[in-house]
């Protein structure tokens, strides 16, 4: 009877240790995030492909950063100063 419950026992923990094995979860779950991180680019980039999209952004950007700035951007909105 020892020996049937010695292997009984020794089946349990076995098993419970395959069970709450999580090596390697945290690395699967980062493989999932770059997945999906390329596939959206993938669909970015496809779904802008022949359009001038990021200049576009590059442009906009810029012109509020030059309003922003004082700096006289293309758009001519900069902070004038009055002569006082």
């Amino acid at each position: 009877m020892k020996k049937i419950t010695y292997h009984y026992f020794k089946a349990v923990h076995s098993i419970n240790r395959l069970i709450n094995n999580e090596r390697g979860s945290q690395t699967l779950e980062w493989i999932g995030i770059a997945a999906v991180i390329i596939i959206v680019v993938g669909l970015v980039s496809t779904a802008f492909s022949g359009s001038t999209f990021g200049s576009d952004v590059v442009k906009k950007i810029s012109d509020f950063l030059n309003k922003i700035g004082g700096g006289g951007g293309n758009s001519g909105g900069g902070a004038t100063p009055t002569g006082n």
